[in-house]
């Protein structure tokens, strides 16, 4: 991925750092493979704000992604890598050799014109998927299932992979973005390479106004309030509002937030920060 520095011909200008989007090579979605979806502004069923900041933005169109990787046995030909929207990735339009068209996670290296294909007995290439039994130990993959059949669900965002770095009889070992070391049934699918747009972490937006197109609104912060409103709020001149807190008072640095006893604890290894062990 390449970065764009833009000189400082405005005050938006000036700090901004934007994606060059080298690897896109179309702007024109697939007409059978978008969706609309409604604008909620951060409001419920009931028209009740729910969540607060959100609102106004550009128009966009959902791309529906095919995280289930379930065409076996059918090669697919990359006819584009384009920009989505919804995610920090990039996505691919494949064409298989039936006809059918589908949108997948681009990883980093799929070009226009290569083939891929999913299956049990395929080959551990970039853009293949295949379960976690067949790949080899040290393989980087993205789009990881939980339960068999299930689609992805971990490790999907740009710049994103996960290791394998064990098997066991039943379950596969991975090293998760974080630093966890996570077991994942051995007969789920995941993908090969590292997802698209590593680079994506490194921009820099330059101006508010780039928040408001993509739908987020000015944020107040919690020791400019009264303190009615906010745990921080009050006090005289510039305080500090004491530990930081949300509006509900929950602590925002050191507190655990994993609900204790969850049924997944027996499948962590290790957490990220290298204390808690699974017990068997």
């Amino acid at each position: 991925m390449a970065l764009k520095k833009y000189k400082a011909a405005t005050a938006g200008t000036r700090w901004r750092v934007g994606n060059a989007y080298a690897e896109v090579t179309s702007d024109v979605p697939e007409k059978t493979l978008v969706e609309k979806v409604a604008i909620t502004a951060g409001r419920n069923r009931q028209g009740r704000r729910s969540m607060r900041y959100r609102g106004g933005g550009h128009k966009k169109m959902y791309r529906v992604i095919d995280f289930k990787r379930d065409k076996k046995d059918i090669t697919a030909t990359v006819k584009t890598i384009e920009y989505d929207p919804y995610r920090s990735a990039f996505i691919a339009l494949v064409v298989y050799a039936d006809g059918q068209k589908k949108y997948v996670l681009a990883p980093q290296g799929l070009q226009v014109g290569i083939q891929i294909i999913s299956g049990d007995n395929v080959a551990p290439e970039v853009g293949n998927a295949l379960m976690l039994k067949n790949i080899p130990l040290g393989t980087v993959v993205h789009n990881i299932e939980m339960q068999p059949g299930q689609g992805g669900k971990l490790v999907r965002s740009a710049g994103s992979s996960a290791q394998l770095t064990n098997k066991e009889e039943k379950y596969a070992v991975l090293k998760m973005p974080s630093g966890e070391l996570r077991k994942i049934l051995i007969n789920c699918y995941a993908t090969i390479g590292v997802v698209s747009n590593s680079d994506h972490s490194l921009q820099s937006k330059g101006k508010a106004g780039r928040n408001r197109w993509l739908g987020i609104r000015p944020r107040t912060r919690g020791v400019a309030m009264n303190p009615v409103d906010h745990p921080m709020g009050g006090g005289e001149g510039k305080a500090s509002g004491g530990h930081p807190r949300s509006r509900k008072g929950k602590y925002a640095k050191g507190e655990i937030t994993r609900t204790r006893g969850k049924g997944s604890d027996r499948l962590i290894i290790q957490r990220k920060n290298g204390k808690k062990l699974a017990t068997e």
